[in-house]
């Protein structure tokens, strides 16, 4: 069975962003991560060379539940993002050779692919791990942006059913922001705000969701 959580300031802006690929000359980046196990199992991005992301996941509700939360979310990623994705994917050869590095005995953290179009170019590699300094910076990427969506998408679901998970949830971010700034943080604006506008959130978990909310990068 497969459950989608409804989401209410994250959805908004799956209308505003309007992603599509009706531009012929249109460049795409796709990343793809597949990891039985992990939270989320599964998740893709589509970054389009004009900034427009489109991003979806697959997660169990809990480990001892099989019903599944499939989350979609659309918006546009800063220009030095947007730069960095394209520039990382040139220097890799737009993933026209194997990027896998083939070790015996290599640790599997998820099937990954990467994957390019542009007019009539299409290449795309699947890897475990890559040796390719490019290749590692795009996941590095891609992993950090997929854990400030799954962020929102959770704040997103406490505060509209169990407020009081808000507190864990963004005192447990703050600290590791401090080791690992989070990127991309003006993606989940929206529901930041909603939850420093809701005087029914503590006054001590309203100011985290201010402060993670002034960290974020101008567009």
């Amino acid at each position: 069975m497969v459950r989608a959580f409804q989401v209410i300031g994250l959805s908004v802006l799956l209308a505003a962003a309007s992603f599509s690929q009706d531009k012929p000359d249109q460049a795409m980046v796709t990343f793809a991560l597949d990891f039985p196990g992990s939270q989320p199992e599964h998740y893709s991005f589509k970054v389009q060379s004009d900034g427009k992301v489109r991003y979806q996941s697959i997660s169990r509700i809990s480990s001892e539940s099989d019903d599944l939360d499939s989350f979609e979310y659309e918006f546009t990623v800063s220009p030095s993002t947007r730069a960095r994705v394209f520039e990382l994917s040139a220097k890799s050869g737009y993933f026209q050779n194997d990027l896998d590095s083939h070790r015996k005995n290599m640790a599997f953290t998820g099937r990954k692919t990467l994957k390019y179009e542009e007019g009539t170019r299409n290449f795309e590699s699947t890897f475990n791990y890559s040796p390719n300094p490019a290749v590692q910076g795009l996941t590095s990427v891609f992993q950090s942006l997929s854990a400030t969506l799954e962020l929102g998408h959770r704040l997103e679901y406490s505060l509209r059913y169990q407020k009081l998970a808000l507190a864990d949830e963004l005192k447990r971010t703050e600290e590791l922001a401090r080791l690992n700034p989070p990127i991309e943080i003006q993606a989940i604006a929206p529901i930041l705000q909603q939850i420093v506008a809701d005087t029914a959130v503590m006054n001590v978990t309203r100011a985290r969701a201010q402060r993670l909310l002034a960290s974020a990068s101008p567009q």
